[in-house]
This record gives C-alpha cells, structure tokens and sequence, in this order.
C-alpha cells in the first residue's frame, strides 16, 4: 500500500482525531490502495480567535488549507490533501432576537486548486455564554472554560461537549465536516458527472 499523507492545519488533538476518524470511515473510498496518515501542522487562520459570521469560520478553514498548499510547495513536501478546520460562531436574527449558533467548518484541498467546504450542523448557544464571547469580547475556549467551570474543555470535548453533555463533542462535530467536505472526492461521480436526462 502506499503512504498518503493528509495534512491538517493544527496540531490540537481533537481536530487530528477527527480527521483520522473521519479518514477510516471513508479511505476506502477515497483510495482503495492508500495507507493514510495524518499529519498535524501549525497553520494561521486569517480571522479572529473565535468567528462570529458563517464567513468567517468558512474563510478560516479555507486560509488554513491554503496556507497548508504553500507550506507544502516552500518545503517540498509530499501531502496530497490539505484540511483546514475552524470553529465559531455564526449569529442571525430572527424576529428581532439574536440566536448564536456554534459551528464547526472544514475545508479540503488536493493541491490542484480543487477545494470543497463541510459543515457539522449547529447547536444554538445559551445566551450568558454568547454574551460572554460577543459583547464582552472573551474567547470562546476561556468563556466556556469558566461557563463549565473546566479548564482547557477546547482540546477536550470542546465547548460541543458540554453544551449537548457529550452526546457530540468538538472532535465529532469536526469529524461530520471533514467527512462531508471530502464528499466531492470520494464520491466524485455524485459531483462531476453532468446531470442524466430522463428518458422519454
């Protein structure tokens, strides 16, 4: 088998698990001949420390995979895949009240310019904790530390983790978006065959 390695743009524990889950549910798929391996590497986002737009989060995980493709070329290194994560908020009004919703955002690249967006659902935010985050200015990962009465709760179960009490934490709320922002890869017939007619 060969070694392909899939680079992801941190070194934080959850988002490498996520990633290597993610990859032994759909690798087979992907690469029937491959032996993945992960590899966790230090890339800057280009947004705040915790987003608070949908684009935000989406241009974060995009910059990241980007900066990976760049790492990858100035180095000569030979990663074949290029995943960029981040995590935040996206904040809407509905009916004059403002709802926070946390969200976890992946991006894949192949190095061949071809990217692809996922996305893990979203859980609406009590709104102390939003608060905390949006009108105070703390961090997401310190708000929810002192929400929790926890420290370092981001390379744990994650801010995920204790508002659904486990039952998704931060690594399997990346690893849905990992899985569905490789899709177009693993499932590439689904996203570039032209449409078929019906028959008459």
């Amino acid at each position: 088998m060969r070694k392909v390695l899939v680079a992801v743009g941190s070194t934080r524990r959850p988002k490498l698990n996520a990633v290597w889950e993610a990859l032994t549910v759909f690798g087979p798929s992907l690469d029937g001949d491959a032996q993945f391996e992960v590899i966790g590497v230090e890339a800057p986002s280009g947004v705040g420390h915790t987003p608070t737009t949908r684009a935000e989060l989406m241009a974060g995980a995009r910059f990241r995979a980007e900066s990976l493709v760049q790492q990858a070329r100035d180095r000569g290194e030979a990663w074949k895949y290029f995943v960029g994560l981040e995590g935040g908020l996206d904040v809407i009004r509905e009916g004059g009240a403002r709802l926070v919703f946390l969200q976890s955002w992946a991006y894949v690249m192949d190095g061949t310019g071809r990217g692809a967006f996922g996305q893990s659902g979203a859980i609406e935010m009590p709104e102390a904790l939003a608060a905390e985050v949006l009108d105070k200015g703390v961090e997401l990962s310190a708000a929810i530390d002192s929400c929790a009465g926890g420290r370092g709760i981001r390379d744990a179960q994650g801010a995920w983790g204790v508002l659904t009490r486990n039952f998704i934490t931060r690594q399997e709320a990346f690893r849905v978006a990992v899985v569905s922002a490789f899709a177009p890869f693993f499932n590439a017939a689904m996203y570039l065959d032209k449409p078929k007619t019906a028959s008459r």
